[in-house]
């Protein structure tokens, strides 16, 4: 079935939206659209950084992520769309944030000059079930005083599956965006109309999805990131019915799954040795051959 628009949740389409240099704009609307802040103030200008966060040490992990930006004021932001359900998504999430924090650090600096890091992240899966709202903001807080004393870290995830709202009922910015990533693909265009009607940000969103704005090359990009994502999960749940993969799935695909398959991928169209490919993504080798065009 032919759809006008692309799913804003696809990797490549997630960053040709928000990890532009064009759609700059389109980031520090969302990003203050879905954010609390309280002494800062909201974004006004962003400047983006390099993804790949590379480890201290060989032995340690490299960091991939999807979107990371800082402020005017040198605040760090680490936008994440996470499709793939996967184990400990949250440690990750700290583990990043922890990355950036320490990536600030240079040898005579003072302590006191650090900024804040502010991970978001949308998942298409349920990450806390106790949970009732669709949006959680976690902080460190003080036990008995629920003081923000500590206020470098804060941690937002936007969880699809539990927004049900529909579009007659929308009330503000954040519930658009939810909509947005959750029914972009199936939107009419008297429902855009409606849904962007008092924001032109969201109508532009919109149409950096329109596939009439889209070569060729960018959307063959797009089904391969598509057909590997799906080709990945269904990899991963044979092997996990056939029982042959346990506890180290954590430690062998930790990091950013969507990353390392985009450049597996395109590494394998160039005809890169499987080995190759394994050694520069961390993927298993079993994984990377379920990649590979039939």
């Amino acid at each position: 079935m032919f759809r006008k628009y692309l799913d804003p949740k696809n990797d490549v389409a997630f960053k040709k939206i928000f990890g532009t240099e064009k759609n700059k704009d389109i980031l520090i609307h969302f990003l203050n659209d879905m954010i609390t802040f309280k002494e800062n103030g909201p974004v006004i200008s962003i400047t983006f950084l390099k993804t790949v966060q590379d480890p201290e040490t060989a032995a340690k992990k490299t960091s991939i992520v999807d979107i990371l930006c800082k402020d005017e004021k040198g605040n760090q932001y680490i936008v994440e769309m996470q499709v793939a359900k996967e184990k400990g998504f949250e440690k990750r999430a700290q583990y990043y944030a922890s990355k950036a924090y320490i990536s600030q650090a240079v040898q005579g600096g003072a302590y006191q000059d650090l900024k804040e890091v502010i991970f978001l992240a949308i998942s298409d899966f349920i990450m806390f079930p106790q949970k009732k709202g669709y949006k959680s903001d976690h902080v460190i807080l003080d036990k008995e005083s629920h003081e923000n004393d500590l206020k470098d870290f804060s941690f937002t995830f936007l969880e699809l599956p539990k927004f049900n709202k529909n579009i007659e009922h929308l009330s503000n910015m954040t519930e658009k965006w939810a909509y947005f990533f959750k029914h972009a693909e199936t939107t009419t265009l008297e429902e855009r109309e409606k849904l962007c009607a008092d924001d032109e940000i969201i109508d532009r969103a919109y149409q950096q999805l329109d596939r009439v704005y889209w070569n060729e090359t960018e959307l063959l990009t797009y089904d391969q990131a598509e057909k590997y994502e799906g080709t990945y999960l269904a990899s991963m749940a044979q092997k996990f019915d056939e029982g042959k993969i346990e506890g180290k799935i954590e430690g062998k695909i930790e990091g950013k799954i969507e990353g390392k398959i985009e450049i597996a991928c395109n590494l394998l169209l160039k005809n890169y040795a499987i080995q190759t490919i394994a050694d520069i993504t961390g993927l298993e080798i079993d994984i990377i051959k379920s990649l590979k065009p039939l």
